[in-house]
């Protein structure tokens, strides 16, 4: 399935229905007064969230959504009836903003949450409410109001609590494969992975945590090279960092200034985001170069900067690495402390 993330879309609610102008007529009864109903209220829009999405991709191909108008009135006091409400479906984790004002109307962080992005018309009332003494027949009642109508921007980002960063090929696809049943393409080429990967690392007791491989993240990421400006607002909704870099031989860069790399690039997008935990993970240890490997280890340590060293090909580190990550994530999110015996 494709992944879209990013979608922009028209609402329109429903107008209400008219209130109706009728008089009562029956038999023996003169002047029966008037009985006109009123209007039905017309169909709110409304934006839910559900588990079972996880992709904007109907929004990409249907771009106007408009609810039904309120039923009229009718004569004999009968209320017109109010129309269905349109129920669009997203996946959890959609952010709504208004596209003319920027606002963030809401942000369906959980399922079943759902938000009202447009407002039905109220239906007009009979000519029953306009009698008075003095104006014992009005032959007149209210139009219905005009349902809301605006342009919506809906973004997608992924719910996770680890995120796996760093410069293409450093290894987060080979390391959210061994970690969890995702298997994401692997190859030795920049830009392998174009769409956002989600794991599930299972522990004991039922017990799990969600990891997101976040792709294309380069030099120049937040102006919009590379794939990064796509994807980096999936970055903001984790709960800690795992900065992957490339310490072996056959990397040509140095692992300190490709660390920086993408700092910069965090930083620029989003200030916010350096506040995050962050864990450095020097990859590819079967083959590194110890040279570049001690360099790093040095800087993290000078930075205090938690450092591992992992080989995701052999395992080698890979469990310590978890182990670490499961206690942080259930400190930063106040949950009792994850075991990872027998994750895999």
């Amino acid at each position: 399935m494709q992944f879209v993330d990013f979608a922009k879309i028209r609402v329109k609610a429903g107008h209400g229905g008219r209130g109706c102008v009728s008089f009562r007529r029956e038999k023996y009864i003169p002047k029966g007064g008037p009985n006109g109903g009123d209007g039905g209220r017309g169909g709110h829009i409304i934006i839910r969230a559900t588990e079972q999405l996880n992709t904007l991709l109907d929004l990409r191909y249907q771009h106007q959504y408009v609810a039904k108008g309120g039923q009229h009135g009718m004569g004999k006091n009968m209320h017109g009836r109010d129309a269905a409400d349109l129920v669009v479906p997203v996946p959890v984790g959609t952010v709504i903003k208004d596209e003319g004002t920027g606002e963030i109307l809401a942000d369906l962080d959980r399922a079943e949450k759902e938000v009202i992005v447009a407002t039905g018309g109220r239906g007009g009332l009979g000519n029953q409410h306009f009698a008075t003494p003095t104006r014992q027949a009005p032959r007149f009642a209210q139009s219905g109001e005009a349902g809301e109508e605006r342009s919506l921007v809906i973004e997608l980002k992924l719910l996770a609590d680890i995120g796996l960063i760093g410069l293409p090929n450093a290894g987060k696809s080979t390391l959210i494969s061994v970690v969890s049943a995702a298997r994401p393409k692997i190859a030795d080429y920049p830009f392998t992975t174009l769409v956002p990967n989600l794991g599930v690392v299972k522990v004991e007791n039922f017990r799990s945590f969600v990891v997101a491989d976040i792709p294309g993240l380069i030099e120049g990421a937040h102006k919009g090279l590379g794939l990064g400006f796509q994807f980096l607002r999936h970055v903001e909704r984790t709960t800690l960092l795992l900065h992957l870099v490339d310490v072996s031989v056959m990397s040509p860069g140095d692992p300190v200034e490709d660390l920086l790399k993408i700092d910069r690039e965090l930083r620029l997008y989003n200030e916010d985001l350096t506040k995050k935990p962050q864990i450095a993970v020097g990859t590819k240890l079967d083959v590194a170069d110890r040279e570049k490997l001690d360099r790093f280890r040095r800087y993290c340590n000078d930075k205090t900067i938690p450092f591992f060293a992992i080989s995701a090909v052999t395992g080698k580190g890979v469990r310590e690495l978890i182990t670490y990550v499961s206690q942080k994530v259930s400190i930063v999110e106040n949950k009792p402390p994850l075991s990872v015996q027998d994750v895999w």
